[in-house]
């Protein structure tokens, strides 16, 4: 795709650097928002890396405006070639070893100190950067272009390339969810109603230390804090598939139907505007809730997996179709009776005819 960088008496620069301040917000905010733990994971050190480079695209092209209009304009190109490609590269290894990294959490490595992986997440981050810039320097073409659009209209252009990756992703996803929750339409808004509640009582000062709430899918005595409840199944509950499915799409199908409307629409997007923690938080909502159904089968609801947006114990609990009621247990205590002076002879003998 083609970035138009200058048209006769108008000079895009300023627009370009509203776009990357963009982005660069919006990162920012999903990076304080959604990411927690940065360095016991290995896609949120991956967000990190991208915040900062985000910074620095900032900076480069803000630094564009002191220079003069030909070299101004020839810097800009060879920054958005080399950026387009450079993040055009990171999808790829980004999921590959956001995925190794999860399914490393339950074998001896993912039980090594915080230490330990900062040190192995940092040396898969900085080999992946490094081949991603090396790919950029060898396939850039950084050469500004003339491109008549209309009769005496010449604008000044450059070449740069949006993220296949992310495109095909984008699509796959939105396909998958679509596809997926279509039959099971009219259902949809009990689930997310039962979904709630659980969400609900997991959030209760006196079950956010616990996770009885659970842990039982049979019939059940629970004392909790001195009261007893009984957990009872009822009518079964939806797949753990669909389930995943649907705490998946109740998070990301806004972010995914904006993007598929843009790729409707034909608005072509570059590479270092695509890549963004958006995309990135997406993916790793995906990871981990497909790690997370994999292991529940063995591990139920417990995880050593980080935080994620995606309430993935609640819709666990959701699979199951249990709840829990309380018992009220009524107790009788004796009533003891004070005797404050001798007993009255005419009230027993009463009592006793009578």
């Amino acid at each position: 795709m083609l970035a138009v960088l200058a048209q006769p008496g108008v000079d895009n620069i300023g627009m370009y650097l509203l776009l990357v301040l963009t982005k660069f917000g919006l990162d920012a905010a999903v990076f304080y928002l959604y990411t927690r733990k940065l360095y016991t994971s290995f896609l949120s050190m991956c967000s990190l890396s991208i915040f900062l480079a985000d910074f620095v695209m900032v900076f480069l092209v803000a630094s564009m405006l002191f220079l003069g209009p030909e070299t101004c304009h020839k810097s800009l190109c060879l920054i958005f070639a080399n950026a387009s490609v450079t993040y055009g590269a990171l999808p790829l290894p980004m999921m590959c070893l956001g995925l190794l990294d999860y399914v490393l959490e339950g074998t001896y490595l993912g039980r090594q100190s915080a230490t330990c992986k900062f040190i192995r997440n940092s040396v898969w981050l900085l080999l992946m950067w490094m081949i991603a810039i090396y790919l950029s320097f060898g396939s850039v073409d950084s050469d500004l272009k003339g491109k008549s659009f209309e009769i005496e209209n010449k604008a000044l252009v450059c070449e740069v390339e949006e993220s296949a990756l992310i495109t095909y992703s984008i699509v796959v996803l939105f396909s998958a969810v679509i596809l997926t929750l279509l039959p099971f339409w009219s259902k949809i808004p009990q689930w997310v109603k039962q979904a709630n509640r659980l969400s609900e009582a997991r959030d209760e000062p006196d079950n956010q230390s616990s996770d009885l709430l659970f842990t039982s899918t049979t019939y059940a005595e629970t004392k909790i804090s001195g009261e007893y409840y009984l957990e009872e199944p009822i009518q079964p509950g939806p797949p753990l598939w669909l389930t995943f499915t649907l705490g998946f799409a109740l998070c990301w199908m806004p972010y995914l139907i904006c993007s598929v409307a843009c790729l409707i629409l034909d608005f072509g997007v570059p590479a270092y505007l695509t890549v963004n923690l958006l995309w990135l938080e997406c993916i790793n909502s995906l990871l981990v809730g497909l790690v997370f159904w994999i292991n529940s089968k063995t591990q139920g609801p417990y995880s050593n997996l980080p935080e994620n947006i995606c309430s993935w114990q609640v819709y666990w609990q959701l699979s199951k179709g249990t709840q829990q009621q309380k018992l009220q247990v009524a107790v009788c205590k004796p009533i003891q009776l004070k005797r404050t002076g001798p007993p009255d002879s005419s009230v027993v003998r009463a009592g006793t005819y009578a």
